[in-house]
């Protein structure tokens, strides 16, 4: 099964464009099924072909006796189906023992996301009279302008932004492309931001590739902007919970409550599916819900 898990896994990353933190994901999830099927035969690894609908099942009953989380138990099984999918695929199973396993029920939750008020406050909480922070305005304005996940924003570079235009190629899940849109105080930001860059790093400026770097030259990494935003959310006296993918969720959330359409908020997200993107109507529904109860004489 290790030579069969092993070939999945490079399809994943080879084929599949997948990132490299799916493909750790998925080594981790799969390796620990591996290491359950090993005590259910006494040590001995089976070849992948052994794999049985009671054996998945046996291994679905043990995660829930090991109080695994529901949202774990429904991860860790998709990851099986995939696999199991690969296998078929590669003639190695003839059926899919998978097929019929059902998942635990999960719990919908909508996504948080922040009031537009509250939005300008953080926005506004990076000093506009040093370097560094006018590139942590430029950085949380290109976030929540364009909607980016904080990979897609730690993964810009220079030529992928064309401020005359307003727009900036970004790579997302799959490594699919997308055209991101940035509006005027993201361009101003991201504007004033390159001449601060060029002062902050000297004659590197001109080496580097990556759109938002630290002192030393490096490129962001998404912890590094998790801590930038803690700080100015503190500044700012906001709830610290907030996340870079929150003001993802509040780009979607706030275009869906100005009238936007669907269709383009999926393809501005870069959603493969309708689905995905639908959870914010709900958030939009349910607030149109809370008022409707605290306004009118008759809810």
């Amino acid at each position: 099964m290790e030579e069969a898990l092993a070939e999945y896994l490079r399809h994943l990353a080879l084929e599949k464009n997948a990132s490299g933190h799916t493909v750790k994901a998925y080594r981790e999830d799969l390796t620990q099924a591996l290491d359950f099927f090993r005590t259910r035969s006494d040590g001995a690894m089976s070849p992948a072909k052994h794999l049985t609908t009671r054996l998945l099942r046996a291994y679905l009953a043990w995660l829930h006796d090991q109080n695994y989380a529901r949202t774990t138990v429904a991860r860790r099984l998709a990851a099986m189906r995939s696999w199991c999918r690969f296998l078929c695929r590669q003639g190695i199973l003839a059926t899919n023992p998978s097929a019929g396993l059902r998942g635990p029920r999960l719990d919908k939750k909508l996504p948080n996301f922040v009031q537009r008020e509250d939005m300008l406050r953080l926005l506004d909480a990076p000093p506009q009279d040093r370097p560094l922070g006018l590139r942590d305005r430029a950085l949380l304005e290109t976030l929540y302008s364009a909607g980016l996940r904080v990979s897609e924003l730690t993964q810009l570079n220079l030529p992928d932004v064309d401020l005359a235009e307003g727009v900036a190629v970004v790579r997302g899940k799959g490594r699919r492309e997308r055209l991101a849109l940035l509006g005027p105080p993201a361009v101003t930001a991201i504007g004033d931001w390159l001449p601060a860059r060029a002062t902050l790093l000297g004659p590197r400026a001109a080496l580097l590739s990556a759109l938002f770097l630290n002192k030393n030259g490096t490129r962001l990494s998404a912890r590094s902007v998790g801590r930038l935003l803690e700080k100015y959310l503190a500044q700012a006296g906001l709830d610290p919970r907030i996340s870079p993918h929150t003001l993802r969720h509040s780009f979607a959330t706030h275009l869906l409550d100005a009238g936007a359409d669907i269709r383009s908020v999926q393809e501005l997200l870069g959603h493969r599916s309708i689905g995905t993107t639908q959870i914010y109507t709900h958030v939009t529904t349910q607030r149109l819900r809370d008022s409707y109860q605290k306004a009118h004489p008759r809810a």
